[in-house]
């Protein structure tokens, strides 16, 4: 099923036209009756030759009613613009062309209505000239152009084959699971409460469904759908849909809110955007203007903050961040028209690259201009990297709802970003732009050389340090350091492969000093204090670093040959004895008892001793090195 609309001048016979397409008035308001004007939309559909159903938005065409207008071609695949024989082009006709094609609608039929009131051939060929001139402005010459007249019926045939040709080249509406129905008009049935209709996309919707009435965040059951007056259990995405809705009063619906699955489109009152001005408005668009935002069946006031410029002058292109007053259901990829509120004038339109930026943007920054032209031009892999980029990695579903996008888009946009690089995955569940990674991993780099350069006697960073100095969390930093080969973790401490200690020729003298002391008493040393005393604590922590002293505890400490003898002792006791106790390892090395219970204890923390009572038995990590 596909929606198709019709455009144009007031007095073009749209409303005609269209009531002998379908057999139906869509003019349903006593007063567009009266006044034979359409006013408000009005909805019909019509089947065409090859079976399929048509469904038509006919728009008002007074520019008093533009507003109106807008909230009707949102939806539309293909439009009918509508030019009177006897009229030719007016100037609301170039202002409804110009907003079709703003809103990226390239599927045009150019109706010449009304000629059964011309017999002047002259008259008719310059109508049909300036027709072809104003569709080769817009992009459009390739257009069909149709001569029609409601009264004699003559050309309607040919007006039905040019839909059927148009629609059959357009690829059938996608369903992404992701239903969203922009609500344009709100009613109540008798017996069975509120009742909305909008033109369906992006999904099916089925009866019995749970749906969320966007901006308010209030949640329905779909009671009963009907599509083009026939009851159905499923609507399908581009059809014409009528919802009603259990759950939800009509008093808290009105124009312009989404019907969508829960969770799957949030409001927003900020948003990134790209703009094309008209070539004929008469004014700049300046910074911080004030002006109306249309977008689906949604308006609200505005006001535009130029990022690139501080004015956009007519037929020019630019960046904003618009701020809207109230919040609106809007996604990645929307269309939206601007107009000025006073005097009232289409400014010009363009389509949404960011519907959460989160953040007020900076003006005139390269960087962020860059990221926003990646975001409407690149591929879907480019532009998923882009809304990956974060200080720490995103979860699927946390990636999913920045991009904005259904479960089919994201895999494949997801699995041509992994093959690219433009994105790693770090877990099964979690995301990372590869830019944000290698951002990361170069402050953590410059963190360390910043470390080796000023403590050049420290083998290393701790962890603890090194993720605090980040601001991340310990498992991410594990991450970044097997992820990188220039990075080496070594006992709780992280540096750069290439960083080493080295000991100057007095430095050397003083360390072989200290080991001869330590060597003289193995197993009774000096304290870590008069180590310090001794060398300094520059190189008795150098000598931890590098693991040639074992510090047990905060005093104690070992040369390696040493405490390596003390630990294949105990090991060697509890592999025949299944137990040791401190007498007995005192004993065994002539040590006193604090310095067995030291080494036990530091053993029991590592987890290769347990404690039980007064003895030590296997550990967890019993076969681990110490």
């Amino acid at each position: 099923m596909r929606v198709i609309g019709t455009a144009g001048h007031v007095d073009h016979g749209k409303s005609t036209l269209v009531e002998k397409l379908s057999g139906m008035n869509p003019d349903r308001l006593a007063e567009e009756q009266r006044r034979r004007m359409t006013i408000d939309l009005g909805f019909a559909w019509m089947r065409l030759p090859n079976g399929e159903t048509v469904g038509i938005v006919d728009v008002p065409g007074h520019r008093d009613f533009i507003e109106n207008m807008l909230a009707g071609v949102g939806g539309i695949e293909a439009a009918l613009l509508v030019i009177a024989a006897n009229e030719g082009l007016m100037p609301q006709t170039r202002e409804h062309l110009a907003i079709l094609r703003l809103l990226g609608l390239s599927h045009v039929i150019a109706v010449v209505s009304k000629i059964d009131l011309i017999d002047d051939a002259d008259w008719m060929e310059l109508v049909m000239l300036e027709i072809e001139e104003l569709l080769a402005q817009n992009d459009l010459g390739e257009a069909p152009i149709v001569p029609v007249s409601a009264v004699t019926g003559a050309g309607l045939d040919e007006l039905v084959a040019a839909v059927q040709q148009i629609l059959k080249r357009l690829p059938q509406p996608p369903d992404h699971a992701r239903p969203r129905l922009p609500v344009d008009r709100v009613f109540v049935l008798s017996g069975f409460g509120a009742v909305v209709t909008g033109t369906l996309s992006g999904g099916s919707l089925s009866i019995g469904d749970t749906v969320e009435l966007q901006p308010h965040g209030k949640i329905g059951r779909i009671r009963g759908l009907q599509s083009y007056k026939q009851e159905v259990e499923t609507a399908l995405p581009g059809s014409r849909v009528a919802v009603n809705i259990a759950g939800i009063s009509s008093g808290h619906i009105q124009r312009g809110d989404v019907l969508a699955y829960p969770g799957q489109i949030r409001p927003t009152a900020l948003v990134d955007a790209h703009v094309r001005q008209l070539p004929d408005v008469d004014r700049l668009l300046e910074h911080n203007a004030e002006v109306k935002f249309f977008s689906g069946a949604a308006e609200s006031m505005a006001n535009v903050r130029l990022l690139d410029a501080d004015a956009l002058a007519p037929d020019s292109q630019g960046w904003l961040q618009i701020r809207l007053r109230g919040p609106l259901p809007l996604s990645r990829g929307d269309p939206f028209i601007l107009r000025y509120p006073s005097p009232a004038q289409t400014i010009g339109g363009g389509v949404i690259v960011n519907a959460h930026p989160g953040r007020r943007l900076k003006r005139f920054q390269p960087d962020i201009i860059q990221d926003l032209e990646g975001r409407l031009t690149g591929t879907p892999a480019e532009q998923l990297a882009l809304a990956a980029r974060s200080r720490t990695p995103l979860k699927r579903a946390e990636l999913q709802e920045r991009f904005d996008s259904g479960d089919d888009e994201l895999a494949a946009a997801l699995a041509a970003a992994l093959q690219e690089k433009l994105l790693i995955q770090l877990d099964p569940q979690h995301y990372w732009a590869a830019s944000s990674y290698h951002k990361l991993n170069s402050q953590l780099q410059a963190e360390l050389a910043r470390h080796h350069q000023e403590n050049p006697l420290r083998l290393g960073m701790l962890r603890s340090e090194l993720r605090s100095r980040l601001n991340i969390k310990l498992s991410l930093l594990d991450h970044l350091i097997e992820r990188s080969e220039r990075l080496v973790s070594e006992w709780n401490a992280v540096r750069l492969r290439e960083h080493q200690i080295i000991f100057s020729e007095s430095q050397q003298a003083r360390i072989d000093d200290l080991m001869r002391i330590l060597n003289e008493e193995p197993y009774s040393p000096p304290s870590l204090a008069e180590l310090n005393q001794r060398i300094g604590e520059d190189l008795t922590r150098a000598l931890i670093d590098l693991r040639q002293i074992i510090r047990v505890s905060d005093g104690i400490v070992f040369a390696k040959a040493n405490y390596e003898q003390l630990v294949a002792e105990i090991r060697q006791r509890i592999e025949t004895d299944g137990e040791i106790d401190a007498k007995t390892l005192r004993d065994k090395f002539g040590t006193s008892r604090k310095y067995a219970i030291a080494v036990l204890e530091h053993l029991d923390a590592l987890g290769i001793t347990q404690r039980v009572g007064d003895v030590r038995r296997r550990g967890r990590n019993f076969g681990s090195k110490g």
